[in-house]
């Protein structure tokens, strides 16, 4: 059987409900002749009979019966279609896909998502856990639609990347230790280290912070989770270097927290695909934009 238009499908409900080709013309504003050739062109691709008159009522014989009733269902479901592209079209609802580092995640990604549930509930946020080149790689593929990347970063054709936020890295200490109101690469060398992996930009600068004064320390344990990390300080397992965020509390009172000198900072950023974004997008970008920090 050939494609059945939703319109004829509506046309013939419209008879069955009415029982009169001449109301179903005027509620559906067609001409009387229309809604025939409507029912004629549904019957020819059917092959068989489905509307009977008797004593001047028009009723669905048993074929058309059935299609009644799965037309209601087809036509009940193009409208709840619309309805939710419609949402989507005006960024009520949509899926949004964001590439992230385990410390965005667990820090600042949760302040935005609270932002977006009061203001945007049927927005579906999708997380990836990547590293900063993975999510620029997923974002240039299509495969994202936003990226929170440590910068500096090279830019990527076909991407816009922003300054979003620039943290201070600090010394977090088991509390108990004795230790400066300062601390340096020189005091920080002879401690043991609990360091990001290799694999991250804050590896790279805390490998830096420490080359500068001359020291190139081996860490106890490289980890790639700051939780973790900070766990294992509140342990007394060894001292960390990590971003504090300031919007982020520091409440665990097994762990000191120390500025550097000199000063280290973890900037990241925001990536997304140059040019009109999708509404959905738009807000969950604007709800990130409103934990910026310069």
């Amino acid at each position: 059987m050939r494609e059945i238009s939703l319109d004829r499908l509506k046309t013939l409900v419209a008879v069955a409900d009415s029982g009169s080709f001449a109301d179903a013309a005027q509620a559906l504003h067609l001409s009387p002749p229309t809604v025939s050739l409507h029912i004629s062109d549904l019957e020819a691709r059917v092959g068989a009979q489905l509307l009977s008159r008797k004593r001047g009522h028009v009723r669905p014989t048993s074929v058309g019966e059935a299609l009644v009733e799965r037309a209601r269902r087809l036509l009940a479901d193009a409208e709840r279609t619309l309805e939710d592209i419609e949402r989507h079209a005006q960024g009520l609802a949509g899926r949004v896909r964001i590439g992230a580092s385990t410390g965005a995640i667990a820090h600042l990604l949760p302040q935005a998502l609270e932002t977006l549930r009061l203001d945007h509930p049927d927005i579906d946020v999708q997380v990836a856990i990547l590293t900063s080149q993975e999510t620029l790689s997923r974002l240039h593929r299509g495969a994202l639609d936003l990226g929170l990347v440590a910068l500096p970063q090279s830019q990527v054709k076909g991407l816009t990347l922003r300054q979003w936020r620039r943290d201070p890295v600090m010394a977090f200490l088991p509390a108990h230790w004795e230790m400066p109101k300062r601390v340096t690469p020189d005091w920080l060398a002879t401690q043991p280290l609990i360091l990001n992996d290799s694999t991250t930009r804050l590896s790279r600068q805390t490998a830096e912070w420490f080359a500068a004064a001359g020291h190139h320390p081996t860490p106890r344990i490289e980890l790639n989770y700051n939780d973790a990390i900070k766990s294992l300080v509140a342990a007394g397992y060894g001292a960390a270097l990590l971003p504090h965020e300031a919007t982020t509390p520091h409440t665990d009172e097994r762990i000191a927290m120390r500025a550097l000198r000199p000063a280290l900072w973890r900037d990241l950023g925001i990536a997304h695909h140059t040019g009109p974004l999708e509404r959905s997008t738009q807000h969950v970008l604007d709800a990130l934009w409103g934990l910026r920090l310069r």
